[in-house]
C-alpha cells in the first residue's frame, strides 16, 4: 500500500561537487533520506515503469538507505530497480549498470574516499541516463525542492533480502539483485589485453593492490587475482567493511602508507595499486616511485594505444584546472584537444557524451575514460598493467622516459580540514580582492605573471561555472591554486595546489618537497592561511 507521509524540509541538502554528504547522524534524522530521495523523485520527469540503479560502497547505514529507497521507488512508479547484491556497487560499476541496461539513472550511496562507521560519512547522490553524476541544472532543481518539500511517498513493504541473486517484487516493482562483480569485469576484458598481462604476471612479474576494505575489494579479486592470475593473496584489506576497518579509504600517500612502505622496501613487488571507498579512485607505485596523479593521467594518455579498447586513439584529453600540466603537453605532441574543466566528474560528462575527450583525470586520483561517465580506479589500475605488459619495461622506467620527452610538472597537494567556514570564506575573499593587483609583482622572490579566478563556460551547453578556484602564474610556468573542496561533511577543506615545471632539459631528478619549496612560502605569503585559519601545517600532503 502506498502512502503519502507528511514531511518538514531541511534546509542544508544542497548537494555538493558528488551528492549530498553529511555525517551519519544527520542523515538518521527523522524524514532526512526520504526527504532527498523524494526531492530527487520530484525534479525527475517521464520515469513511470523505468529502470532504476541503486547500490553503494558497503558503509554503514547503506543497508536501511537502499530499503528505504526501494519502497520510496516503488510508490512514486518505477517498474525495476536493479540492486548491486550486498548493496554493493561501486561507482563506475554502477554507472556501467545504468548504461549497459539502459536504466533511466541511478542512486549511488557513498561518500567515496572519506572515512565510514556510526558517527562517520554518508552520501548519495544521483545519476542520469548517460550514467554519470546530474549535472547542475539537475541538483539545482533538487536542492530546490528539498526546500519546501512537504510530503513523501512510501509503500508498506518487508524488507528485500538484498544478499541473494535474484527477483523479487515491492509492490508490483520489479526489484533484481544482481552480481555487483559480473558486468563490470566483462567490460575490462573488452578494453584491455587480459592475455598479455596474464603473461606478464605469470613470468614472475609481482603486483600488490590495496582494497582499503572497501568496495573493490571484490572487483579485485576477480579480475586480478582470479582472471589475470596473481592470485588471492596479492589483494589485502579485500573484504568491504562498513567502518572500512577503522582507516580512511582514500588512496593517498598518508592513509595508503603501508602499500607505500612495502613497495620502497627492498624486496618490493614491481607494480602497487589501491583504490578508495566507492572504487573511482586510484593510487599507482612502482618499484621505489610513487606517480602522481597528474603524471599518471599524462602517462597513461600517452600510452593508451597499446591498449585494445584506445588502439585506435584519443579524440581528446579533459583534465580538472587544480591537475598539472602534464597531460596539456601529451595532447600538444598527440595534436588533440585539451580541455580544462573545474572540478567534479559531471563536468566531463559533456565532453565524454559529445566525443569531445576519450580520457579524464582529476588530480585527486580520479582517472577514467569514455567506457563510463565515472572516474575508475581500477579501470587506472588494469591499463597501466596493460602498458607494463606491452613495454616490457618498469613504471620507473616508463616515469623517467615521459619526462625526459615532456619535462616534469613537480607537483603537490595541501589540505587543511575541518577549517570554520567563515574563515576559509574570508580567506578566499581576500584573495580575490587582490587579484588585479597580483601580476607583475613579486612574492616571496617569484615574479607573478597571472591571477584570476577560474571560470568555466562548457564548450557543449554553453553553461557558466563561475568562481572555481583562485589560479597564480609565475613567470617560468609554474603556478598556486587555492580552492575550496566540496566532498567534505563538516567545516571547510582549503586544498592548496602547488605545481612547478621542470623542460626537458632541466633537473627531473629533485626531491619533490625540495622542489616545491619556494612557491609553497609563495602561497602562504600570498594568503595569509596561518593568519585566517591558524594553521601553521597541512593536515594532510599528497
Amino acid at each position: 500500500m502506498t502512502t503519502t507521509v507528511p514531511t518538514t524540509p531541511y534546509q542544508d541538502q544542497k548537494p555538493g561537487t558528488s551528492g549530498l554528504r553529511k555525517k551519519v547522524p544527520h542523515f538518521q534524522q527523522p524524514n532526512y533520506i526520504e526527504n532527498f530521495v523524494q526531492a530527487i523523485f520530484d525534479s525527475l520527469t517521464g520515469f513511470e515503469g523505468q529502470t532504476l540503479v541503486v547500490g553503494g560502497d558497503g558503509r554503514f547505514y547503506n543497508r536501511e538507505v537502499i530499503q528505504i529507497v526501494l519502497r520510496m521507488a516503488a510508490a512514486n512508479g518505477f517498474g525495476r530497480v536493479l540492486v548491486g547484491q550486498g548493496g554493493i556497487l561501486s561507482t563506475p560499476a554502477a554507472s556501467n549498470v545504468i548504461r549497459k541496461y539502459g536504466a533511466f539513472g541511478g542512486i549511488i550511496l557513498s561518500a567515496s574516499h572519506n572515512p565510514g562507521g556510526p558517527t562517520e560519512d554518508f552520501g548519495i547522490k544521483y545519476n542520469t541516463g548517460n550514467g554519470g553524476p546530474a549535472p547542475e541544472s539537475v541538483t539545482d532543481a533538487i536542492y530546490a525542492r528539498t526546500k519546501v518539500i512537504d510530503a513523501y511517498k512510501i509503500v508498506t513493504a518487508p524488507d528485500v533480502d538484498i544478499d541473494v541473486i535474484g527477483e523479487t517484487f515491492v509492490e508490483g516493482m520489479s526489484v533484481q539483485v544482481i552480481d555487483s562483480v559480473a558486468d563490470y569485469a566483462a567490460l575490462m576484458e573488452t578494453l584491455f589485453d587480459f592475455p598479455a598481462i596474464r603473461d606478464l604476471i605469470g613470468g614472475g612479474f609481482r603486483v600488490v593492490f590495496d582494497a582499503m576494505s572497501a568496495v573493490t575489494g571484490p572487483y579485485a579479486l576477480e579480475i586480478i587475482g582470479r582472471r589475470l592470475g596473481a592470485g588471492e593473496d596479492a589483494i589485502f584489506n579485500a573484504v568491504p567493511l562498513p567502518d572500512f576497518g577503522g582507516h580512511h579509504p582514500d588512496p593517498n600517500l598518508v592513509h595508503a602508507h603501508d602499500l607505500y612502505e612495502r613497495m620502497m622496501a627492498a624486496d618490493a613487488p614491481d607494480f602497487g595499486a589501491a583504490s578508495d571507498g566507492d572504487g573511482d579512485r586510484n593510487l599507482i607505485i612502482g618499484k621505489h616511485i610513487f606517480v602522481t596523479p597528474s603524471d599518471s593521467l599524462a602517462m597513461l594518455a600517452a600510452n593508451a594505444h597499446l591498449a585494445p579498447g584506445y588502439a585506435a586513439g584519443l579524440v581528446g584529453i579533459a583534465r580538472s584546472m587544480p591537475t598539472s600540466g602534464a597531460a596539456d603537453r601529451v595532447a600538444e605532441k598527440l595534436g588533440i584537444p585539451l580541455f580544462e574543466t573545474p572540478t567534479g566528474w559531471k563536468f566531463f560528462g559533456n565532453l565524454l557524451d559529445a566525443g569531445m575527450a576519450t580520457i579524464c583525470g582529476e588530480e585527486s586520483a580520479g582517472t577514467g575514460s569514455d567506457h563510463v561517465r565515472e572516474k575508475d580506479g581500477l579501470w587506472a589500475v588494469l591499463l597501466w598493467l596493460n602498458i607494463l605488459a606491452k613495454r616490457g619495461e618498469s613504471v620507473k622506467a616508463i616515469a623517467e622516459a615521459h619526462w625526459a620527452t615532456y619535462g616534469r610538472n613537480y607537483y603537490a597537494r595541501h589540505d587543511y580540514e575541518g577549517i570554520e567556514t567563515a574563515a576559509a570564506d574570508t580567506l578566499m575573499a581576500s584573495l580575490r580582492g587582490k587579484l588585479a593587483s597580483l601580476p607583475g609583482s613579486s612574492v616571496a622572490g617569484l615574479e607573478v605573471a597571472s591571477a584570476d579566478d577560474f571560470a568555466y563556460t562548457d564548450p557543449v551547453d554553453g553553461s557558466v561555472s563561475a568562481k572555481q578556484g583562485v589560479r597564480i602564474g609565475f613567470v617560468g610556468g609554474s603556478r598556486v591554486v587555492f580552492r575550496l573542496s566540496g566532498t567534505g561533511t563538516s567545516g571547510a577543506t582549503l586544498r592548496v595546489y602547488i605545481e612547478r615545471y621542470e623542460p626537458a632539459d632541466g633537473d627531473l631528478a629533485q626531491e619533490t618537497p625540495q622542489a616545491l619549496a619556494p612557491l609553497i612560502a609563495a602561497a602562504e605569503a600570498v594568503a595569509g592561511i596561518a593568519q585566517h585559519t591558524g594553521r601553521t601545517m597541512p593536515d594532510v600532503v599528497t
